[in-house]
């Protein structure tokens, strides 16, 4: 801990650790609180690592092991808020990774529960700040220091294991009282294929760096006001609608979104245009975000079929948000069908 903190805390030495219950879901994460022998640092940090195997070699295979751990030792400041790392570190040989960060519940920030909506005044924040992000970290003139970040490719290998993940996740969709969640017709076979057609379509158009998975348990509420993103595991390169969609659609409650996603759309576009950014024209925005309920809906199709990736309650939550999107924004009819 005295190493990690140096760069921001020199002279800082610690003397004791706590560590807190750790959750292993994707990672092992834990709160620890520090005591100091000489100089001054935070009195607690954040810790995630690498969690068991079978989360490794998915993260693994989704080239995505080290990546919140490259991005925390890259130097880059990002136009958002977020929690300040203080050192990250890979160990391929190990398919280990580590990162320490700032704990933000030490500055009041609250986090979210990913089994609950956020208000349509958290996602527009939220919004606001993927549009400083995503129009300040074009792929055309990315640093130096974030060229490890990649699309997300799906490679044909990946096809049978997903139609294979899915079917078990629709399955146990429905032994969890689910089964009228998703729509009429809709199987594991062509939802599998939409799920592909949709990383493909991420990955066509103007690219930026995303954040990549801004679902509601990767946010949190900011003292004064606003919502900051947590957990950068899945930052890559690709099209901004990926966030946008996926943050809208699998965030706000089905009434809210039906009513706000307009405007949200409008307010994001119109945020771009004041970072800096070249926004697209309305037509283009709104056949993109139409898109996205896809793969938000296999995204979370796949983490209950893994099982202990996330709770039951948010995987059930959150796949019943993107099912009535998918709906209500006629996806299978999209750019993605």
């Amino acid at each position: 801990m005295t190493a990690a903190l140096a760069g921001r805390h020199p002279g800082a030495v610690v003397g004791d650790v706590l560590v807190g219950p750790v959750d292993d879901g994707t990672n092992a994460r834990a709160r620890v609180v520090l005591a100091y022998t000489r100089g001054e640092g935070p009195p607690a940090v954040f810790v995630k690592r690498s969690g068991r195997l079978v989360p490794r070699l998915a993260l693994v295979a989704l080239r995505a092991l080290g990546t919140e751990a490259r991005l925390a030792a890259s130097g880059v400041v990002l136009p958002l808020p977020h929690p300040r790392p203080y050192a990250g570190g890979v160990d391929p040989a190990r398919l280990g990774a580590v990162v320490v960060m700032d704990d933000v519940t030490v500055v009041g920030g609250v986090p979210n529960d990913a089994a609950l909506p956020l208000a349509v005044a958290a996602v527009g924040a939220g919004l606001e700040g993927l549009a400083r992000l995503h129009a300040g970290f074009p792929a055309a003139a990315l640093p130096a220091a974030l060229g490890f970040l990649r699309p997300w490719r799906l490679g044909p290998a990946w096809a049978e294991i997903s139609v294979a993940s899915l079917a078990r996740g629709i399955r146990r969709l429905a032994r969890l009282g689910g089964d009228g969640i998703l729509p009429p017709g809709l199987d594991a076979r062509r939802l599998g294929r939409q799920f592909a057609a949709s990383a493909r379509l991420a990955a066509t158009g103007p690219q930026c760096v995303l954040h990549g998975d801004p679902h509601p348990g990767n946010t949190y509420a900011l003292e004064a006001g606003g919502t900051g993103f947590l957990d950068w595991q899945l930052a890559r390169i690709g099209h901004w609608s990926h966030d946008v969609g996926y943050f809208v659609a699998g965030s706000l409650s089905a009434d809210d979104r039906r009513v706000a996603d307009r405007a949200l759309l409008a307010q994001y576009l119109d945020a771009v245009a004041r970072a800096g950014g070249e926004a697209p024209s309305w037509d283009e925005a709104w056949a993109r975000y139409r898109a996205t309920p896809a793969f938000g809906l296999a995204t979370w199709l796949h983490t209950l079929s893994f099982g202990r990736l996330q709770p039951v309650d948010a995987c059930v939550a959150t796949i019943a948000r993107f099912a009535a999107a998918y709906v209500d924004l006629e996806t299978s009819r999209s750019a993605v069908a």
